[in-house]
């Protein structure tokens, strides 16, 4: 056996060992992907993002803190908008919104012991907006970085 195919056998047999849960959000808090955007023709709103977190965790106090956000300032095609963020805080999850689609709530992750908030992401938006990311603490806290980003095309189109 040649060594390349040895050390590929034995990364795979690790990470089958490795265990692996997934939570269906959709199906045990459907009204945090449920439409409740705001927008008045002129301006999207943080409405929807605002309901979004209300629905995932409650009536929680949020602080703008903790959390590096990197969005570029203009995205050239709304179907594909680069979303980097970056976090030490010791997490239990992190969520993704934006204030633009019908659906304010983009994803979740659980965080466990091992793992580091350090991601990127590629999202669709129909037009320009907000993106938020909110992490919440093992101390029990919720932290959110929020901007917002032109998009030149939207990506949402069909």
């Amino acid at each position: 056996m040649k060594r390349r195919e040895f050390f590929g056998l034995g990364l795979t047999a690790l990470v089958a060992t490795l265990p692996l849960s997934a939570n269906d959000l959709r199906k045990e808090k459907p009204s945090a992907w449920i439409e409740k955007n705001v927008f008045d023709g002129k301006k999207p709103t943080m409405t929807g993002i605002n309901a979004a977190i209300k629905d995932l965790y409650g009536d929680v106090k949020v602080e703008e803190s903790g959390i590096k956000l990197k969005l570029p300032k203009v995205a050239n095609n709304g179907g594909q908008v680069p979303v980097a963020f970056k976090s030490s805080i010791d997490a239990k999850s992190v969520a993704v919104f934006q204030d633009v689609n019908p659906e304010s709530l983009v994803a979740v992750f659980e965080i466990n012991d091992n793992m580091v908030v350090d991601n990127f992401l590629k999202i669709k938006m129909k037009q320009s907006g907000d993106v938020a990311i909110v992490v919440e603490g093992k101390d029990g806290k919720y932290y959110m970085a929020k901007k917002s980003i032109e998009v030149a095309l939207g990506g949402c189109e069909g």
